[in-house]
C-alpha cells in the first residue's frame, strides 16, 4: 500500500518588490562605491610610484655617497695617519726627556710600567724588589734597637713597653712583655687603631710583638713574579689561524704541592696546560675573527693600490695585533686553588700588615752606675709559635690556640663591601685565605677583627672589578686643551678633569679619597693612586674574564679613542644604548660640538655609527624604539671619524681641534684606552 503525502508551503507574507526610489538609491550607492574604489586605486598607484621614486633616489644617493667616499678615502686616511704620527713623535720625545729626570723607586716603577720585553721587565722587577727589601731590613734593625732598650721605656701603668712610630710610609707598633702577667689578654694601640690578642702561654713568655703596617705592598709584586708566565709566539696570523705556543715553562712540583701529597703526574699537568692554552687561543681567535669580519665583507682597493691603501684599523692596529699576550697559570688541585688569592680577580689594598712575635733581646742592667747588657750576634730572633707539631703530642698541640688581631680599615682606601683577609705564604710566595677564622666587622667603626693560627703578614683584599660594568660615560670639553671624563660605575660615580697632561679626580664620595680629590697629577700617577685607593675603572688583559662586555672589535675601538682624543677640545662624546645593539663590527656613540664648561643639552646630541671601513651619522635618536643603521638624510660617508665630525662642526670648533696640544691629546687617549668605555658599558 502506497501512502502519498502532499506538503504545501505558503509564505506568511507576500514578498515586496523594491520601489523605484529604492532602486535609484541603490544605484547611486553602487556608483559612489565604484568611484571611491577608483580613487583609492589611483592613490595607491601614486603612493607606489612615489615610493619607487624615493627608493631609486636613495639608491642613487647611496651610490653617489659611496663613490665620493671611495674617491677621498686615501686622502682622509693619510691625513689621520699624519696627525697621529705627529702627536706620537712629540709625546715620545717628551717622555724620553722626562725619564732622565726620574729617580729611585719612581723611576723603576715607570720603567716596569712601560717595558715590553719580558727579560727587561724581570730585571726591573728584581731591582725594585731588592730596593724595597733593603728598606724593609732597615725597619727590622730599627725594631731590634728599640727592643734592646725596652726596659728603659716601661709604661708605669702596665709595666710593659709599648710604642708607636709613624711616618708617611709606615706605622710601627711595638710591645715588649716585661711584666709577664698571665692575665694579660691583649693591647690596642689607640692612636693608630691597631690591636692584638695573645693566649696565656705567650702572655708569660719573654717576647715582643710587632705590627708593622707598610703603606706599600711588595709582597703582592713577589706573588705576581712567582706566577708562571706562558708567552705565545709573536708571529700571529692576521687571518686568525691557530698558533702553537713558542715556549711553555712548567712549574716544579715543589712549587705548588707539598712533598708526598700528590705523585708527580706530568701527563695530567701537560693536559691542564694544553686546555688553558687552547682556551686562551680561542679567545684571541674570536677577537681576531671579529676584527677581520668587516674587512672580509668590504670591497678591495683597485689594482695597483693594494700595497698602499689599508683601512685605518689595519694601519694603526696591525702592530698591536701582532703583540703576544702573557698568561699566568698555576698548577694545583681544586681545593688548593680555592684557598689561594687570584691576583687578577682580587686586589690587596691598604698596604701590608706584618704581624710578628720575637724573642725579647737581653735588657740592660744598672750595676754600680754602669749599664750592662749582654750582646748577641744572632740579631732579632723569631719566637716559634705555634711550636713545631713534631715536638708536641696531641694534648700539647691543643694548648696553642690562635692569636687575634684587629685593624681599622685604612683611611686612604675605599672598600665597597666588607674586605676579605689573606695571609702571606712565604714558602709559596702567594696570598692565602685558609688560615683566617672568627672574622668580625664593625661597620660604624670600620674595624675588622679576626684570628690566625700563627703570626703572619696579612692584607685586606677586594674584588678588582667591583665597579664594572659602567652604567654610562661622557667626555666633555671645558675649553682649549681641557676636558672632563665622567664615569658612572656600578658602585661609584666619578669624574676626571684633564688640563694639558695633568688630571684631577672629582667625586661625591669623600671617604677614602680625601687624599686624592682636587689634586693635579699625571695620568699614570692618578691611575696608580686610584687603584691603590680601591677605585678601579681601568682595564687590563684579564678584565673580560670577570666582566661582561659589548664584544667590540678592539682595533675599531682603539681607532675611535685615537680620534676622539684629537677632537676632545671641541666635541663632547657620550654613551649610547645602541652601542650594545649595533653588532661586533660597529660602535655607536652620541656626539656634538660643545664649547665651554656648561653641561650638554639633551637635544643637541647626534648619533654616529663607526666601522672599520667608514663612519656616518645616524637617522635614529637615543629615544627611538629600535636600532636602525640608516644614515641621516643629507649626511655623507667618511673613512675616518674625524672627517665625519667636521661635516657638522663650526669653523671655530675645527680650529680648536686643530690647535690641541699633543700632551692633552695623549692624556685623553691614554685615559680612554685604559678605561675602554665603549667595551665595558
Amino acid at each position: 500500500m502506497v501512502t502519498l503525502v502532499f506538503c504545501f508551503s505558503m509564505s506568511s507574507k507576500k514578498e515586496r518588490k523594491p520601489s523605484k526610489a529604492q532602486k535609484a538609491k541603490q544605484h547611486e550607492e553602487e556608483k559612489e562605491r565604484r568611484v571611491q574604489e577608483d580613487e583609492e586605486a589611483q592613490l595607491q598607484a601614486e603612493r607606489e610610484g612615489q615610493e619607487r621614486l624615493e627608493r631609486e633616489r636613495k639608491e642613487l644617493e647611496l651610490e653617489r655617497l659611496e663613490l665620493k667616499h671611495r674617491e677621498r678615502k686615501q686622502d682622509e686616511l693619510n691625513e689621520l695617519r699624519h696627525l697621529l704620527e705627529e702627536n706620537h713623535y712629540a709625546v715620545t720625545k717628551w717622555r724620553t726627556d722626562a725619564v732622565e729626570k726620574a729617580k729611585l723607586v719612581e723611576e723603576l716603577e715607570g720603567l716596569l710600567r712601560d717595558v715590553t720585553d719580558p727579560q727587561e721587565g724581570q730585571k726591573y722587577q728584581e731591582a725594585l724588589i731588592n730596593l724595597l727589601e733593603l728598606i724593609h731590613s732597615k725597619y727590622h734593625l730599627t725594631t731590634e734597637e728599640i727592643l734592646k732598650r725596652a726596659s728603659a721605656n716601661i709604661d708605669t701603668e702596665t709595666g710593659n713597653m709599648q710604642t708607636v712610630v709613624k711616618d708617611c710610609n709606615i706605622t710601627l707598633c711595638l710591645w715588649a712583655n716585661l711584666k709577664k702577667n698571665p692575665r694579660f689578654k691583649g693591647l690596642n694601640f689607640k692612636e693608630v687603631s691597631l690591636g692584638f690578642e695573645l693566649p696565656k702561654q705567650l702572655a708569660v713568655s719573654d717576647i715582643a710583638v710587632r705590627i708593622l703596617h707598610t703603606h706599600y705592598d711588595h709582597l703582592s709584586l713577589l706573588a705576581r713574579m712567582g706566577h708562571l708566565k706562558i708567552h705565545t709566539s709573536s708571529q700571529r696570523s692576521l687571518a686568525g689561524g691557530d698558533e702553537v705556543p713558542a715556549d711553555i715553562d712548567l712549574p716544579e712540583q715543589g712549587e705548588t704541592k707539598e712533598d708526598g701529597d700528590v705523585k708527580d703526574d706530568s701527563e695530567t699537568q701537560q693536559q691542564r696546560v694544553d686546555e688553558e692554552v687552547q682556551s686562551i687561543q680561542g679567545l684571541e681567535g674570536r677577537k681576531r675573527a671579529a676584527s677581520l669580519q668587516s674587512r672580509k665583507n668590504s670591497p678591495q682597493p683597485a689594482e695597483g693600490q693594494g700595497s698602499q691603501i689599508r683601512t685605518q684599523m689595519e694601519v694603526f692596529g696591525a702592530e698591536r695585533d701582532l703583540k703576544s699576550p702573557s698568561v699566568q697559570l698555576t698548577m694545583m688541585d681544586g681545593n688548593e686553588r680555592a684557598q689561594l688569592v687570584d691576583l687578577r680577580e682580587y686586589t690587596p689594598l691598604g698596604g701590608v700588615f706584618y704581624y710578628n712575635v720575637f724573642r725579647l733581646p737581653p735588657q740592660t742592667h744598672q750595676v754600680n752606675g754602669w749599664e750592662i747588657r749582654q750582646v748577641l750576634d744572632t740579631g732579632l730572633q723569631v719566637f716559634p709559635y705555634p711550636t713545631e707539631k713534631s715536638n708536641l703530642d696531641d694534648n700539647e698541640a691543643l694548648t696553642c690556640p690562635p692569636i687575634g688581631v684587629s685593624v681599622m680599615l685604612p683611611e686612604s682606601v675605599v672598600f665597597f663591601e666588607t674586605p676579605r683577609v689573606a695571609c702571606w705564604d712565604a714558602a709559596g710566595k702567594q696570598w692565602r685565605m685558609d688560615s683566617i677564622t672568627d672574622v668580625s666587622y664593625e661597620d660604624e667603626e670600620a674595624k675588622i677583627s679576626f684570628k690566625m693560627g700563627s703570626f703572619q703578614a696579612f692584607v685586606l683584599v677586594q674584588e678588582t672589578y667591583a665597579n664594572f660594568p659602567f652604567q654610562s660615560w661622557e667626555l666633555r670639553p671645558l675649553g682649549q686643551d681641557s676636558a672632563v671624563f665622567t664615569v658612572n660605575g656600578a658602585l661609584i660615580d666619578l669624574s676626571i678633569m684633564i688640563q694639558g697632561d695633568q688630571c684631577m679626580l672629582q667625586s661625591e664620595q669623600e671617604k677614602g679619597l680625601s687624599h686624592l680629590l682636587g689634586k693635579w697629577m699625571s695620568g699614570p700617577s692618578l691611575q696608580r693612586a686610584m687603584l691603590n685607593a680601591g677605585i678601579n675603572i681601568f682595564v687590563n688583559e684579564y678584565t673580560d674574564k670577570y666582566v661582561s662586555t659589548c664584544g667590540k672589535d678592539p682595533l675599531t675601538e682603539h681607532a675611535a679613542y685615537e680620534q676622539m682624543a684629537l677632537f676632545a677640545s671641541a666635541c663632547a662624546f657620550s654613551w649610547s644604548q645602541w652601542n650594545a645593539k649595533c653588532g661586533v663590527e660597529h660602535l655607536v656613540m652620541q656626539v656634538c660640538e660643545h664649547h665651554g664648561p656648561a653641561p650638554v643639552s639633551k637635544d643637541l646630541w647626534s648619533l654616529y655609527l663607526l666601522g672599520a671601513q667608514r663612519s656616518h651619522k645616524l637617522e635614529i635618536t637615543e629615544k627611538s624604539e629600535v636600532f636602525s643603521p640608516d644614515h641621516y638624510p643629507g649626511s655623507e660617508f667618511h673613512s675616518t671619524f674625524i672627517h665625519m665630525l667636521r661635516d657638522n662642526m663650526s669653523t671655530d670648533g675645527i680650529a680648536r681641534a686643530r690647535e690641541s696640544n699633543y700632551l692633552f691629546v695623549d692624556t685623553v687617549q691614554s685615559l680612554l684606552c685604559t678605561t675602554r668605555p665603549l667595551m665595558y658599558s
